[in-house]
């Protein structure tokens, strides 16, 4: 299968589709949310989806050919929504709008696109849409300081500084062009913080270059700045009673998700210090879960990727 979508049934099942309804995939990746949403809203109900990996729009123009004339697909950023809704389908209710911010199992297998510390020969690119600076441009030129409040923040990696220093003294012997290059760098501070002699110093079964690679990932994609613009469009294109569902797979980006929809399910968000309000503002959503919804063990033993997906659903009043 080119790609297993996670927390396929929940997401079905909390954003309650009728046939006719028309919904947005923003993150069509392979497609099976948007096939599974495509079902629900049958006969004549349609989707509009996103994408900016141009290899997931030819593939769900392939894998949803039997919706062809129910289907609008466009390899933009998931922050041109609002643009893009009120320029082609102002005229359309959208009752469902869902948002999976993974990558998919065939981006993270792709060698072309250096996602994965696994294959080592691959470029360090980690672009989504192929344009903009790559993981490879960040690393060779970025300050020291720029590096580590990138490891910081994105990556809430523990041995910030240690490895920030070692691509600055690797960098000025060679340029990072591989994923092994930078693979390797990291699992070197490991293993001499570590005083490990071990060819893999694991921490609970994780690669230490995993938050690394995450932390370059997001700043290379701005991904947690366009998810906060995303949230916000969303809303707005969603009709009320419509539902948005978010499954994010880190914390970085399942607090952003919680905090923005707590806050507009919220009719006053001043300081707790401030007596009485003053923001004026209100509610526009209300939270269907409560917690996110996690992955349960028979899914997770299908699909491992889906132990870390954190699924939260709004319904927009």
């Amino acid at each position: 299968m080119y790609h297993t979508p996670v927390l396929l049934k929940e997401v079905i099942s909390l954003i309650k589709l009728h046939p006719g309804d028309n919904v947005i995939d923003a993150t069509l990746g392979g497609g099976g949310h948007a096939q599974a949403m495509l079902e629900q809203i049958s006969p004549d109900g349609k989707l509009i989806g996103f994408d900016l990996d141009p290899a997931a729009i030819k593939h769900c123009k392939k894998h949803l050919v039997q919706f062809k004339s129910r289907i609008h697909l466009f390899q933009k950023n998931y922050i041109e929504i609002k643009k893009v809704y009120n320029e082609q389908f102002s005229d359309h209710t959208i009752r469902a709008i869902l948002l999976d911010l993974g990558l998919s199992s065939y981006e993270l297998k792709d060698e072309s696109r250096g996602f994965s510390f696994l294959n080592e020969s691959a470029p360090l690119d980690m672009r989504m849409s192929g344009k903009g600076k790559t993981a490879a441009e960040l690393l060779n030129t970025l300050s020291k300081k720029d590096l580590i409040q990138i490891l910081s923040e994105y990556g809430q990696e523990p041995y910030t500084s240690q490895i920030a220093e070692e691509v600055n003294r690797l960098r000025q012997k060679q340029k990072f062009y591989k994923v092994g290059d930078l693979a390797a760098a990291v699992l070197r501070v490991y293993k001499n913080k570590l005083h490990s002699n071990k060819s893999k110093p694991w921490i609970g079964g994780t690669h230490p270059a995993t938050r690394t690679f995450q932390a370059l990932r997001i700043a290379v994609n701005d991904e947690l700045k366009n998810l906060s613009t995303v949230l916000k469009r969303a809303l707005n294109v969603l009709a009320p009673g419509g539902r948005m569902a978010v499954i994010s797979f880190h914390s970085l980006e399942d607090r952003v998700v919680k905090r923005y929809f707590m806050e507009e399910s919220r009719n006053c968000i001043c300081p707790p210090e401030v007596p009485v309000c003053r923001c004026g503002h209100k509610a526009k959503v209300k939270r269907i879960t409560k917690k996110a919804i996690v992955a349960d063990q028979d899914e997770i033993k299908v699909n491992n990727r889906s132990r870390s997906a954190r699924l939260r659903v709004i319904e927009k009043i």
